[in-house]
């Protein structure tokens, strides 16, 4: 028992580390890509190719200066960047990055957390994301962290629903509520997105609008909310902010990969003649390019589609998703009930 504890203390180490450190290289990449796009170099002064730039960012925004607005909440103002921070790492508890590991007569799972509620978990924290930004906006006591901050709460509570729906349908195909049982049901390339596909571009594009991606960055407009719901902050807590939507972002790819893409099973893994430990870390390796394409594929909406209006935005979510995520659920019940 003392070997399993310690195993999955440094799980969790582990996964911190790296969702922090992938979270960091994500803003270069993605400078890099946005050069790319716009046909212009990206950062390349810090260090080779750049590679010291996420660091130098970090340096630069622990050394601002630290503002606070004199009419602002004190305990709200600090309290609502580190919500979220905090909401955006509790996801990665319940994704199985990878099969078990046996060392001797140990079964070490490469999953945190094995609950039989695991999407409802997923939901539950990232509902709870919300609250980070409305708390940000409300604290800071400006009318345009306010308004930014509105708007984020209604677009994201518009899209979970949409995103909820589309994984109802999953939980019918699949009987469970468990990502570690889903994941495995998808074994080799029996993938739900064979048999998902309304619900994978449902789940994928409420994704893109629960992380506040273009083309839904609308509570961060420029042009009419200045900053945002975080128009207020400097240093490391604005830095919680930016740095937490990348986080997400990564946690969301996971999700889209677990759920859809057979997470760390990949195509003829069986017949490779590999050993279960060796099979496992080759499912590791596969389940983070899954994960990378899907971050690279965040970057490359951003960086090509314009943004919605507010209005577009609304009414995309509530008469166009929506019903196509109720048709799916009705479809996928028809479709197991001939089934059985």
């Amino acid at each position: 028992m003392d070997v399993i504890i310690l195993f999955k203390t440094a799980l969790i180490i582990v996964i911190l580390l790296l969702s922090l450190v992938i979270a960091m290289y994500a803003t270069l990449v993605e400078r890099k890509i946005a050069g790319f796009f716009q046909d212009r170099l990206g950062p390349n002064r810090a260090g080779i190719f750049g590679i010291l730039q996420p660091v130098a960012d970090g340096v630069k925004l622990f050394f601002k200066e630290e503002f606070m607005p004199a009419t602002a909440d004190k305990f709200l103002y600090v309290l609502g960047p580190s919500l979220t921070m905090l909401i955006a790492l509790l996801g990665s508890a319940v994704i199985p990055w990878g099969n078990t590991l046996v060392i001797g007569n140990n079964v070490f799972p490469l999953q945190v957390a094995d609950v039989n509620i695991g999407i409802l978990y997923v939901f539950a924290v990232t509902s709870i994301g919300v609250y980070g930004i409305m708390i940000g906006g409300w604290s800071s006591n400006n009318k345009y962290a306010l308004m930014g901050a509105v708007r984020s709460a209604s677009q994201m509570i518009s899209y979970e629903l949409a995103m909820g729906m589309s994984i109802i349908a999953i939980v019918m195909m699949s009987g469970t509520l468990s990502l570690k049982d889903i994941v495995a049901q998808q074994h080799g390339l029996h993938w739900n997105v064979w048999y998902q596909p309304i619900g994978f571009f449902v789940f994928v594009i409420s994704a893109f609008a629960e992380c506040n991606r273009t083309p839904f960055d609308l509570p961060e407009c420029d042009s009419e909310l200045i900053g945002g719901y975080h128009t207020e902050y400097s240093s490391m807590k604005l830095g919680f902010y930016l740095f937490s939507e990348y986080i997400n972002m990564f946690i969301s790819s996971a999700i889209i990969s677990s759920l859809y893409f057979g997470g760390y099973n990949f195509p003829f893994m069986h017949e490779l003649g590999l050993s279960h430990n060796w099979l496992t870390i080759a499912g590791t390796i596969a389940f983070f390019i899954k994960i990378s394409f899907f971050i690279f594929l965040f970057m490359w909406v951003r960086w090509t589609l314009p943004r919605f209006r507010y209005d577009q935005l609304m009414r995309f979510g509530w008469k166009v998703l929506l019903p196509w995520a109720i048709i799916n659920i009705v479809a996928t019940g028809i479709i197991e009930l001939v089934k059985h």
